[in-house]
Formats: structure tokens, C-alpha cells, sequence
């Protein structure tokens, strides 16, 4: 898989170097590459105890990102998953201690641990004050001796700071520390594997499967589990977290592993509030990338319980722009629609016959969803069935309120749901076809003549014509032909659809951003969709 770098060997000092050209002179690194590679407050007052942490990179924004006033004095960056040297962390050691001492923030892994620890004896010998704490907080794998240490080490890393940066000494800084490590708890689940620069991809993981319990390096999970939606893996984890959660108030530290969108994290996050430990978790960290994974498409939950003190020391103000905050977790405040937005609900009435034609143009589009998606994302952003597909399913739902009797009101009602309802501009466009469909029902108009009007008022709006490569093209031919008949419509829409795959350069809607190749031998998803619904209608119609 490409990757927007250099040299592999290049990547990590490169990227350090990326992000301390807008840290605004507040962080610097010690001379060293590429084998030392420390990132370290320029402000730092030796006076205070110093919080030094690290290990591999790839987990950005952790372990550079966090280095600044009110979490860690200095990180300690590896190569790409791969431990730094022990010449390294004393580097940062030496270069940021003073007689307040230092205490190293280490994760459970064999090669932090063993450098880590030969560094601290070394500033020992030297005369230092080090001490060094272990984070374990991954529970996937129960009862495991060395559990390894992940996201939950952000706590680690801001209680304590919060507290050196307060001037408390050394043992104090680190019984603090040691207490969040006891009560942290984390696990996470992926979608996908990550991808190391340089190195094949190991897909592992099936369709339709995520992993639980899976690593920070992309090491395996403890099962491959089915995958349905976010509800049910927020609740596979919950499940792994809920046993080791103890009574009382709890802040929860949602983590994007690198690869989720934030519109996935943020569902991830009204599920983890509204699972069934939701009530406990009063004061949310994220949803962010904090201790990512590359581009594991994952995100993991941390849980710590907290007490005053620790509910101050996490909302305390910090310099490094990637801590999210912590922020109180509340009820969702909902205020009314400003007046003449309101939805005037239209007086419901019974026609049976209209009832089961509109359920069957909506099942028509749903079940066409698939593939309206699949033939826009050959020249879109592949959510054309979607989008029709949530509006059919919307007006089955409001079937039963709609004036089914009144060809009139229907019009219009339809127009006013899917304004609602429908995104894009194919909503907006649509509402505008069946308001205006109404309004020359109210004129006199038969069936036939107003949707001929509703058409020429979204081209009046809309600015497309036939030969754009709209839906119109199928749309503006099938009303024609609907004169003879249905099946005369089918046909023409047919026809018009099929003719806009010739059409290669579109004058109006998404595809007239797109190149000529783009376009070519590919029907217009929108006039395809219009195309389907005539067919379907016409196919019923020939047998009944």
C-alpha cells in the first residue's frame, strides 16, 4: 500500500522534524539523529520532576505529541514499533532531570522495559533521583502475567504531569502514578490489520469479522469476532471491560487507533455513554487519536476510576494540542425549531390502492441500493442507492400520516417528508418536484401534467436539461412517454439512462467535476435509479 513518504529509514526523523516546525519554539530535539531521537520542552524549569516517556513510533500522537507544560517533560521516540535504545533514553534523561529527579512512564513491552530500566540504573549512577512505573492496562487476555500497556497510559501521563507541574515531589508524582496504573483498565477492536511502511499488509482479518483484544503494534487479538454494527462491538467491549470496573465514578478514554473516521468515533462514543457502564462514566477523554496503531481502522476504550483529585488533576490545562481535554459527560440538550420551521402535519387519510403503488416505488429503491451505490462510485462518491434508499424507507414510516385520499396534499406531503429526510441536493431537488407536483394538482392539473410541472421547476432551480447527465434524462422521456402507457415510460426512461453512458462530459450536478475517462461507458446513477423505478412499476403492471 502506498504511503506519503520518503524512505522508510527517513520516516520517523522526518515526521519529528514535520511537527516541531509549527510547535511554535516551545519544543525542540537533542542533537542525535537518527539514532537518538528525544523530543523535550524548551520552558522546562529543572526545579520540578521530570515526566520522560516513549517507545516505538507509529502511535502518534503518542509519545512526541504529549511533551509539554502539564504532561511530559521529553519523549523518547523509536524506530517504527521497535523500542529506543538505552543510549537514548538516558539522552533524555540527562538532558531534562534535575534535583527534583525524573520518573520514567514505561509500557509493558520486554524492549521498553529492559532500555528503559538499564537507562534508569545508568542516571542513577551518575547521581540522579529516577524512578520508573510499568502500565499494563490491556485486560484482553485475563489473567496474563505481563499485560501489555496501552491507551490508559494517557492517564498515567496527565495525572502525573498535572502534579509535577503543581512542584510535587518525586514519591509523590509517582504514588500517583502507580495508583492510575492499578485502576486503568483497556482493550480494543479493529476492523482491519495496520499497515507498517515498508512491509506487506498481513490481512488477517476476514469480511465481516473484527478483531478483539488485539495489540497497539498489530499484534493478533484474543478471537475474531462477527461484525454487525458499532452498538454491538461497543458492547463485545464493554463486556471484557465491565468485570474489573469497581464502584463509584469512572472517566472513560475513547481512542481512534488511526484508522476510524471521526463520524464512526463519534457513534462510538453515544454507544459507549449509552451501554450498560454508561452510568458510571462521567467525564469523557476524546473521541481522538491518542495512542494510535497507524492506520488500524480500531479504536480501543480505557476506563479509570477517579476521585477529586484526580477529576482536577485530568481537567487541568495543558499545553500539547493533541490532548483532547476532559470534558463532563451530559444529556443531550435539544431546543425547538425556530418558528415557521415547524412541520405542519398534514390531516391523514385512507386510500389503500395509492398506499401499496408508493410502498412499491420505496421497496424498489431500497432494494436497488447496492447497486445505485455501486455504479455511482464508479464516477461518485458511491451513495447515490443510499440516499434513495433512506428516503423510501422514511415514507414507508409516515405512510400512515400521509392524505393518501388527496392527490393534492399527497404531492406535497411527499415534498415535505423528503425535504426532511433526504440529503444532498437530490433531496432538496425532489422536494422541490412533488411541492410543485401540488401545487398544479391544486390547479387542475391530472397526475401526468403535474409531475411534467414538478419537472420543470427543478429545471428551472436545478439548471439541468436533458443531455446533462442528470437523472432529468431518464425522468424527462419516461413523463412523456407516460402518455401511452407505462410500459412506453419504462422504455423511454430506459433509453434515456442508457444514452447518458455516451455522454461524457456532464454540464450539471457531482459529475461535472469529474474528468471524461471518469464517465465513459458508465450510466448516470440518478437516471439509472429513475430507469429502475419505471421498469419495476412497469413489470408489475404487466402482471396484474
Amino acid at each position: 500500500m502506498n504511503k506519503f513518504i520518503n524512505k522508510k529509514e527517513m520516516l520517523v526523523t522526518e515526521a519529528i522534524d514535520g511537527s516541531l516546525r509549527t510547535a511554535g519554539g516551545r519544543l525542540a530535539r537533542l542533537d542525535g539523529y537518527p539514532h537518538i531521537k528525544v523530543v523535550l520542552r524548551t520552558d522546562w524549569d529543572r526545579s520540578k520532576v521530570a515526566l520522560v516517556s516513549g517507545g516505538g513510533s507509529g502511535h502518534e500522537p503518542s509519545h512526541a505529541g504529549f511533551v509539554g507544560q502539564g504532561m511530559l517533560t521529553a519523549a523518547v521516540c523509536g524506530e517504527v514499533f521497535a523500542s529506543p535504545s538505552v543510549d537514548a533514553v538516558l539522552a533524555g534523561i540527562l538532558a531534562v532531570t534535575g534535583k527534583a529527579g525524573c520518573l520514567l512512564i514505561v509500557k509493558n513491552y520486554t524492549g521498553d522495559r529492559l532500555n528503559f530500566g538499564l537507562a534508569a540504573e545508568r542516571a542513577r549512577a551518575q547521581g540522579l533521583d529516577v524512578n520508573m512505573v510499568i502500565v499494563d492496562d490491556d485486560v484482553a487476555l485475563p489473567n496474563l502475567p505481563q499485560p501489555r500497556g496501552v491507551a490508559g497510559t494517557l492517564f498515567v501521563h496527565k495525572i502525573a504531569g498535572a502534579l509535577a507541574d503543581q512542584g510535587a515531589d518525586l514519591a509523590a508524582v509517582t504514588e500517583a502514578a502507580q495508583r492510575v496504573i492499578k485502576g486503568v483498565v483497556s482493550i480494543g477492536m479493529s476492523l482491519d490489520t495496520c499497515t507498517i511502511p515498508g512491509s506487506p499488509k498481513e490481512d488477517r482479518i476476514a469480511p465481516g469479522k473484527a478483531e478483539l483484544g488485539l495489540g497497539i503494534h498489530g499484534e493478533a487479538g484474543i478471537e475474531q469476532v462477527d461484525f454487525s454494527n458499532a452498538r454491538d462491538a461497543m458492547e463485545m467491549v464493554v463486556s471484557r471491560l465491565a468485570p474489573s470496573l469497581s464502584p463509584g465514578p469512572h472517566v472513560a478514554l475513547l481512542n481512534n487507533l488511526g484508522g476510524a473516521t471521526p463520524l464512526e468515533m463519534s457513534v462510538l462514543a453515544e454507544e459507549l455513554v449509552r451501554s450498560r457502564i454508561g452510568e458510571q462514566i462521567r467525564w469523557l477523554v476524546g473521541p481522538a487519536p491518542l495512542m494510535t496503531s497507524l492506520d488500524m481502522q480500531g479504536f480501543s476504550v480505557s476506563l479509570l476510576p477517579v476521585t477529586k483529585a484526580d477529576e482536577a488533576a485530568l481537567m487541568a490545562p495543558v499545553a500539547p494540542w493533541p490532548w483532547p481535554g476532559c470534558l463532563p459527560v451530559g444529556e443531550i440538550a435539544v431546543e425547538p425549531l425556530p418558528d415557521g420551521l415547524t412541520p405542519i402535519q398534514p390531516i391523514p387519510s385512507r386510500n389503500d390502492q395509492t398506499r401499496a403503488f408508493i410502498e412499491r416505488c420505496c421497496r424498489i429503491l431500497i432494494e436497488a441500493e447496492a447497486e445505485l451505490n455501486a455504479l455511482d462510485a464508479k464516477s461518485g462518491d458511491g451513495d447515490t442507492g443510499s440516499t434513495l434508499a433512506t428516503a423510501g424507507r422514511a415514507l414507508i414510516d409516515a405512510l400512515d400520516r400521509l392524505p393518501l385520499a388527496d392527490h393534492t396534499q399527497l404531492y406535497r406531503a411527499i415534498g415535505l417528508e423528503l425535504s426532511q429526510t433526504m440529503g444532498g441536493s437530490s433531496g432538496v431537488l425532489l422536494a422541490i418536484f412533488f411541492a410543485a407536483a401540488g401545487d398544479a394538482s391544486a390547479s387542475g392539473q391530472d397526475a401526468i401534467g403535474a409531475l411534467k410541472a414538478g419537472l420543470d421547476r427543478i429545471q428551472q432551480v436545478g439548471g439541468a436539461r436533458p443531455g446533462d447527465r442528470t437523472m432529468i434524462d431518464a425522468l424527462f422521456p419516461a413523463l412523456e412517454g407516460l402518455h401511452n402507457g407505462i410500459d412506453e415510460a419504462a422504455k423511454a426512461a430506459r433509453e434515456g439512462a442508457d444514452a447518458t453512458a455516451r455522454i461524457t462530459r456532464a454540464r450539471a450536478g457531482r459529475a461535472s467535476y469529474l474528468a471524461e475517462e471518469s464517465l465513459a461507458g458508465h450510466n448516470d446513477p440518478g437516471a439509472e435509479a429513475v430507469a429502475i423505478l419505471f421498469e419495476k412499476i412497469s413489470e408489475i403492471s404487466l402482471t396484474t
